[in-house]
């Protein structure tokens, strides 16, 4: 193994398959850091222009692509509080309130750094466990599926600050969100309300674009007092700098939470369709469980970032897993590998590895080299992505509108994303204005697709409710679930007497 990775890894310095990594890994910071355009856009942009090349150089600039979205993403969610991805959702909790307090650049950088150590750990489980992971989640059936997608659901009890009952109505009508449209099973419309643009579902780009960019942009000019006020004090932050030994050391001296968020981010990332959206909230929510100032999570701590950028790299190493291993994509950005595999007249599978052992060593290498290149293209162009927030607000939030709205439009060339779009942006300001957490909303827009078909698979592959108890691993997905709703109930009547008892001291004070 050591031998072939080795030889993976001297294949590809070689300037035929080096530049093509790297133009991926430049193209994936750019598309991921821009809000609306996503990874997998950027893939599917990048994709023609692989064609005429050789298999590996064609792999290697979309894992590049990859890579780099995977990280480019932290830029604008912490510079502008809008993620660039959906695997940057948990970033701009800690990352955005940091670069507001006047640390733009240690926000960024405790990203790009926690991004690379998670993506390397994520390496390490890609190359010496594709096989153990494989068949882990080939135990998997519709009842593990539902029941892990509840698990990650009840992880919304840890998401919210003030009240546990509005965390669980706001996820609550994120799920709501997925069964608009057509019935999975009969094809038959519901909860239309007689809209055409209704009757194919709710696309979560749009929704997700508008929940955060249009609430964030309204908060934002809200918050800062006007336009001007916001640039001048983009502009004092922008004059600190960031100290790269002291990042390093905020990493490093955090073992067990980076450990484990990668250790989420690759077991996420095996399990087909959920993808690094859903990696970086349970790592977000993991950080909070564990640490022992849960309070100050969300006003710009190092933890909340370092957990949720480790995830989400991590989970490129997961989902490299099922495509190679099993031939089955483990998100949209792997569906379009698929296809370039396809394209290339390569068969992935069981044996994939032994029939193209060249090649699969190949995209771990380049898997790897990506992420040092990442660091190289961000430690060069740092200083012009954190000029953005100098940019006057008044020029830079319609701009943003615009590629949002461009972004969203051309998901499906159609302009109900558009109108999805709008009218999620004043739903999600008018959460925010009413105290309504919007991390419980996504979360159960993204998982309330698979949580129905899984369970709609299972109930038509056996009526028996009890298997969902009975099956060994749905079963300790299901007690996890209770447990994690308990703890956080516990953790948050803590907090609450914590306060209390402070208030208390307060007034005798």
């Amino acid at each position: 193994m050591f031998e072939l990775l080795g030889a993976g890894l001297a294949n590809l310095m070689q300037v035929k398959y080096l530049v093509p990594l790297a133009l991926g890994t430049l193209a994936g910071i750019v598309g991921g850091a821009l809000p609306g355009v996503t990874i997998t856009m950027t893939i599917i942009v990048v994709l023609p222009f692989t064609f005429g090349l050789d298999p590996l150089q064609g792999l290697a600039a979309m894992t590049g692509v990859y890579v780099g979205g995977s990280a480019g993403g932290l830029v604008t969610a912490v510079l502008l509080g809008i993620p660039g991805t959906p695997s940057a959702i948990a970033t701009t909790f800690d990352g955005h309130p940091m670069a507001r307090n006047g640390e733009p650049g240690r926000a960024v950088w405790l990203g790009i750094w926690a991004s690379v150590f998670g993506g390397m750990l994520g390496g390490v489980f890609l190359i010496g466990a594709t096989g153990p992971l494989a068949a882990f989640a080939l135990q998997f059936g519709p009842w593990e599926f539902f029941s892990l997608f509840v698990l990650a659901l009840s992880m919304v009890a840890g998401l919210v600050e003030s009240s546990v009952l509005k965390g669980l109505l706001s996820g609550a009508l994120g799920l709501v969100v997925t069964i608009l449209g057509s019935d999975p099973v009969m094809g038959r419309e519901r909860l239309t309300l007689g809209v055409p643009f209704l009757e194919g579902g709710v696309p979560f780009l749009p929704v997700l674009i508008g929940v955060f960019a249009f609430a964030q942009i309204m908060s934002e000019v809200e918050r800062a007092g006007g336009v001007e006020r916001a640039a001048q004090g983009a502009q004092r932050a922008l004059s600190l700098a960031a100290s790269h030994v002291k990042v390093l050391w905020e990493i490093v001296s955090r073992p067990f939470l980076v450990l484990w968020a990668s250790f989420i981010g690759v077991l996420i990332g095996v399990l087909p369709a959920i993808g690094g959206s859903a990696a970086n909230m349970m790592a977000y929510d993991q950080a909070k469980k564990f640490s022992r100032r849960p309070e100050k999570f969300g006003t710009g701590i190092p933890e909340g970032v370092i957990a949720s950028e480790a995830a989400n790299n991590a989970n490129v190493g997961g989902s490299l897993v099922t495509i190679m291993a099993f031939g089955i994509p483990g998100d949209a950005v792997t569906a379009v590998m698929l296809g370039a595999l396809t394209i290339h007249g390569i068969q992935s599978g069981p044996l994939f590895i032994l029939q193209n052992a060249q090649l699969a060593y190949g995209i771990f290498a380049a898997y790897l080299i990506a992420h040092l290149l990442m660091v190289v293209i961000l430690a060069v162009g740092a200083r012009w992505m954190l000029r953005v927030v100098t940019v006057p607000k008044a020029a830079l939030f319609p701009a943003v509108l615009v590629l949002c709205t461009v972004g969203a439009y051309a998901l499906n060339n159609t302009m109900a994303n558009v109108y999805i779009l709008l009218t999620f942006g004043l739903l999600g300001y008018a959460m925010v204005k009413t105290g309504f957490p919007l991390a419980p909303f996504i979360l159960g827009v993204i998982l309330g697709d698979q949580i129905e078909i899984n369970l709609i698979r299972a109930i038509m592959t056996d009526a028996d409710p009890w298997l969902f108890l009975t099956r060994p691993i749905s079963g300790l997905l299901i007690a996890a679930s209770v447990a994690s709703v308990v703890f956080a109930l516990w953790q948050h009547r803590r907090q609450q007497r914590r306060l209390a008892q402070r208030a208390d001291g307060d007034a005798d004070f």
